[in-house]
């Protein structure tokens, strides 16, 4: 077997057998994770001597589908699997007094499985596929408590805005497919011209509907309505993370349009989602936005040519966002809610979770020496040297800052207040999932000199001294003003805009939403008025069967008596005539047949008996004559 399906099948195999044996599921789904990471280890090493796996897999005529596992795409599972891993450790803990854990554990496992496929996928068709299934997957799981209506009202925005979204995915892979002539991602995006403009910007569409880019950021706060573990998994390394993964992939194929474009939108959502994380009242609605916010940083990276930027804030927020919701999760559990009124005070209850919390808060707000520090001053070295440094640079900045700015003001509201808590089940799990996180998203930095030198992508300008002092400030900036200034003084006028959501006239789900969901209603009354109609004719055309099936029988038994008295007939004639005319032929030839053994009794051949007999017939004519003359 092939070693580049090593991270895909073991969670896979997870999944079915959950389902299959309904017992065991955080164990098995826990095995199939950790054997995931293993195998995304093995692929890293591999890669890294030199030793890229490539599996061709029988698909379209001429079109194979790929998986390949080089230094990029290794790594990129390996981060995948590790934050699954832990996720899935933590969520032992959380999900403990839960039902449906079987249908929990399957679909996290299939989640891990699709993800993992996504990242290794060499050719367009199987990760259009995996994308697919990454959406299926978070619909599920943001729906997991589906009889809550909040949860359902949070499932069905997700997975409108990202399936309309995707519609830029599927018509950018027709453009590469059909300007290359080939479904390999790596030759597809060779393309250039006019192909690569347009495909540019329907992969950007596609990103922008995954990584909730301004402005189909809204979805991605609402699913704060499934359970923690996956909000954990769904904001650092699976599906919000897949817009950014593939701008990353593709980065050789983007124009200096499609470029602008992406540090555009980037700019724009990292200062809005900001805004917007600043605002909230609700820690995991905040996370929410925090999310959106990072991942536009990521944008402005791309968007200024330097991919690698992108990458390594890529693995830095993995690590921390997956370890802030974790600490939320924990929080949650011991006041019931995650609204910062209930909140107030919980970290001196918790300190442990409180410690994994503030520390990678920090981390994200980019002070110095935690992974955070490293990966923003790379994006806002790449902003201020690329293209677009005017722009991009100060947005960078702003986004950094905002971070520092919202991450105060919740580390201010778990600390300031009363320290009390209930009981919470399950801590042990839950405490080694969310520092099994913390301690990359501390370290992790001190690993990116070395991934520069072996990734194979357009490596970032070191971080010049004016990028790590203005990123510093802003951070430092950030974080007094989110602690000491309250957010209404902080935001002014804004502040009641941002706490909608930075909604113009309704915004999306006005716009979008609503509509979409009107047609969908009526849609669904047209089918089933439909559905009635033909109900009718199938009824009507049932009783017309009926009625021929009667006037059938009918028509049968009609035949057969006329058969029958056809068949009586034929036994008369058939009678009549063996009894009658041959039973008089038979008589008639049985007559001269005596006759004329009696005459051959005359013919004895003697002489006298010879003149006897004409002597006998002569007197017999001669008184024949005699009588007939005396009558005259």
């Amino acid at each position: 077997m092939s070693a580049v399906l090593l991270p895909i099948l073991p969670p896979l195999i997870a999944a079915l057998a959950v389902l299959i044996l309904r017992r065991g599921s955080a164990a098995l789904a826990l095995a199939g994770a950790t054997l995931s990471l293993a195998g995304g280890v093995r692929l890293l090493a591999g890669a890294l001597d030199g030793q890229a796996e490539t599996l061709l897999l029988p698909g379209l005529p001429d079109m194979p589908l790929r998986l390949v596992a080089g230094p990029m795409t290794a790594l990129l599972s390996v981060a995948v699997a590790t934050v699954g891993t832990f996720v899935l450790v933590y969520a032992i803990g959380y999900m403990k007094r839960e039902s449906g854990q079987a249908r929990f554990y399957a679909v996290m496992s299939l989640f891990l499985a699709a993800m993992q496929a996504l990242v290794l996928a060499g050719d367009w068709v199987l990760l259009l596929a995996a994308w697919e299934l990454i959406g299926l997957c978070s619909y599920l799981l943001i729906g997991f408590w589906f009889q809550r209506p909040e949860a359902a009202n949070a499932a069905s925005p997700a997975f409108l805005y990202t399936r309309s979204a995707d519609l830029g995915l599927y018509v950018a892979i027709f453009i590469l497919i059909g300007s290359s002539g080939t479904s390999e991602i790596a030759a597809s995006l060779e393309a250039g011209g006019s192909a690569s403009t347009a495909a540019g910007l329907l992969l950007l569409l596609a990103a922008m509907g995954k990584s909730a880019q301004v402005p189909l950021q809204d979805w991605l706060m609402r699913a704060m309505a499934g359970p923690t573990p996956v909000s954990a998994l769904l904001h650092s390394a699976t599906l919000v993370a897949a817009g950014a993964i593939l701008l990353i992939r593709s980065a050789t194929l983007l124009s200096p349009e499609a470029l602008f474009a992406i540090g555009l939108v980037g700019g724009v959502t990292t200062v809005a989602a900001g805004v917007i994380a600043l605002a909230e009242r609700d820690l995991k609605r905040l996370l929410a936005a925090s999310t959106a916010s990072q991942y536009g940083l990521m944008l402005i990276a791309v968007g200024a040519g330097v991919p690698m930027a992108a990458l390594l804030h890529f693995l830095a927020h993995a690590a921390i966002k997956s370890t802030l919701f974790l600490a939320a999760g924990d929080f949650q559990h011991a006041r019931e809610g995650t609204a910062f009124d209930q909140l107030k005070g919980v970290g001196r209850a918790r300190p442990w979770a409180f410690a994994g919390f503030a520390l990678a808060a920090l981390a994200l707000a980019g002070i110095p020496p935690l992974s955070g520090f490293f990966s923003k001053d790379v994006v806002i070295a790449a902003a201020l040297s690329g293209q677009g440094a005017a722009w991009l640079g100060p947005l960078a900045l702003a986004g950094t800052l905002l971070t520092g700015a919202y991450m105060a003001r919740a580390l201010r509201v778990l600390w300031q207040g009363s320290g009390d808590s209930r009981p919470v089940e399950g801590t042990g799990w839950m405490r080694a999932g969310i520092w099994g996180l913390a301690i990359p998203a501390a370290g992790l930095g001190l690993a990116f000199g070395p991934l520069e030198t072996i990734l194979d992508l357009p490596a970032p300008e070191t971080a010049g001294t004016v990028a790590i002092v203005l990123g510093l400030v802003a951070a430092l900036v950030g974080l007094a003003l989110g602690w000491l200034v309250p957010v209404q003084r902080l935001l002014g006028p804004a502040h009641q805009w941002a706490e909608s959501g930075l909604e113009v006239a309704g915004g999306l789900t006005a716009w979008i939403g609503r509509p979409a969901m009107a047609i969908a209603r009526g849609c669904d009354r047209l089918e089933d008025h439909l559905y009635a109609a033909a109900l009718g004719i199938g009824r009507a055309a049932l009783t017309i069967a009926r009625g021929g099936e009667r006037l059938e029988q009918r028509l049968y038994l009609a035949v057969l008596g006329v058969g029958r008295a056809n068949l009586a007939v034929g036994r008369w004639v058939r009678g009549g005539d063996e009894r009658g005319i041959d039973g008089l032929i038979f008589a008639l030839v049985s007559g001269v047949r005596d006759l004329g053994a009696r005459a051959r009794t005359l013919q004895s051949g003697l002489i006298h008996h010879s003149l006897a007999i004409s002597a006998v017939a002569t007197a017999v004519l001669l008184a024949i004559l005699f009588s007939a003359s005396l009558s005259v």
